[in-house]
């Protein structure tokens, strides 16, 4: 596990008898993206108190005794990125994947989350929604982060995805009924508006900070349709209510469009993939602020295994192969259109650490680089609720901060060179 990096001038502060709590850490940034605006700043100093941002100042400010300096000038310094949909708990490794829910135990997908957990933290991203797993390890890795026991990013939960019997997200899909288990509201599967607001009440039992929902169908369960309605209107509307009594938003995978339009409609949060998309729906989704997680790279990634025999269970094949390639230009019709974008790469399906990859299919596909950045910043901390705090490069937010050498407007790809990672005021990457 890597270990918060501490600087020599902080490391001789400590030992000085002159050694004060107003010592500060002063980033010198050549260019600054503060979130506030669409234009890059030059030559600045953000100032770090505690866990803070003390202020964002003009020029590089002179340190006083004590002082941290971190010499930035050659580098773009941002807010903290953030991914809204990623799977910490695993990562798709081809056939070997759909065995490893009769092999691994809890433990394993503990210990794989922690390992992917900093693995995203070192890639940049310092806040991610986890969008589903299978045993609560990832509150448990949530909380184990926020004591300082693991290293990852600020992790905000759902917990066990909630499907219908037999939808994208039932643990017992695909197995033999002389094995299969007999799951219920507790373990994510939800029949009826009864046992739909039981489900999100077991979640918050559990700890989730969100709901996340399968609506239709999906590409990687064994399963045969990928977009198909999974769940009916007043079930929809039962795990909706429930979920704000509670304070969450509600997350909603989703591929094909009735699914999506009975969502939307019962007032959700967010469509992840929204493969089939169309004017209907884009209109829906922009009449109720809805917003849209692409997940480009989850879909680029299954149609180019889609092509390798054996890589997926042949009911799975014909679904990715389909479905994947498709995400792109949905993302770029519902830019076009004005729907708000939230970042999301549905890392685990892909590789965790390549999460940035997710930016340059986002400006193939039309969007300019400064609003992709303003998606996994600005847009992301919006849709968590979380935009007093983070975000944005301002006075009193929390001190999440990366950097990157070069100039991500001239070329985004450089998103994925990430040299520098600051999470709550400490320094995980130099």
């Amino acid at each position: 596990m890597n270990k918060p990096l501490i600087t020599l001038t902080v490391a001789a502060a400590l030992l000085s008898s002159s050694f004060s709590a107003t010592a500060a850490t002063l980033i010198h940034a050549g260019k600054a993206f503060t979130g506030t605006s669409k234009k890059l700043l030059s030559n600045v100093t953000i100032v770090v108190e505690d866990n803070k941002i003390a202020s964002v100042q003009k020029g590089f400010t002179r340190a006083q005794e004590g002082d941290t300096v971190i010499d930035l000038k050659g580098a773009t310094v941002m807010p903290g990125l953030m991914d809204m949909h990623v799977h910490l708990s695993s990562q798709h490794g081809g056939p070997q994947t759909y065995l490893e829910r009769f092999s691994l135990n809890e433990a394993d997908y503990a210990l794989r989350a922690a390992n992917y957990a900093e693995v995203t933290l070192n890639a940049g991203f310092t806040t991610v929604r986890n969008l589903g797993d299978g045993y609560n390890e990832t509150v448990a890795l949530r909380n184990a982060i926020a004591k300082g026991y693991a290293s990852g990013p600020r992790i905000y939960t759902a917990a066990k995805s909630i499907a219908t019997t037999g939808g994208h997200a039932d643990p017992s899909n695909g197995m033999s009924h002389l094995l299969r288990p007999d799951v219920g509201p507790k373990q994510g599967v939800a029949n009826g508006e009864v046992e739909a607001r039981e489900a999100v009440r077991a979640r918050y039992q559990d700890g989730a900070d969100l709901i996340k929902i399968t609506a239709t169908g999906g590409v990687l369960s064994v399963a045969k349709s990928g977009q198909n309605p999974q769940f009916m209107t007043d079930e929809l509307e039962a795990i909706v209510a429930t979920a704000k009594d509670y304070g969450m938003t509600v997350a909603v995978h989703a591929h094909g469009k009735e699914g999506m339009m009975r969502a939307i409609e019962a007032g959700v949060d967010s469509i992840e993939h929204g493969t089939f998309m169309d004017d209907e729906i884009r209109n829906l989704m922009k009449k109720h602020g809805t917003y849209y997680v692409p997940t480009i790279l989850a879909g680029k990634f299954v149609a180019d295994k889609a092509k390798i025999d054996g890589f997926f269970p042949e009911l799975v094949r014909p679904k990715a192969a389909a479905i994947g390639p498709l995400i792109q230009n949905t993302f770029a019709e519902a830019h076009k259109a004005g729907v708000k974008i939230a970042f999301g790469t549905d890392s685990g399906v892909s590789a965790h650490g390549d999460n940035a990859q997710e930016f340059s299919l986002m400006v193939d596909a039309g969007m300019k680089p400064i609003d992709a950045l303003l998606s996994a910043t600005v847009n992301s901390a919006e849709l968590l609720g979380i935009d007093d705090i983070l975000g944005t490069l301002e006075q009193g937010k929390l001190a999440d901060i990366v950097a990157i050498p070069g100039n991500p407007l001239e070329d985004i790809s450089l998103m994925e060179r990430v040299s520098f990672v600051m999470k709550d005021g400490v320094v995980y990457r130099q």
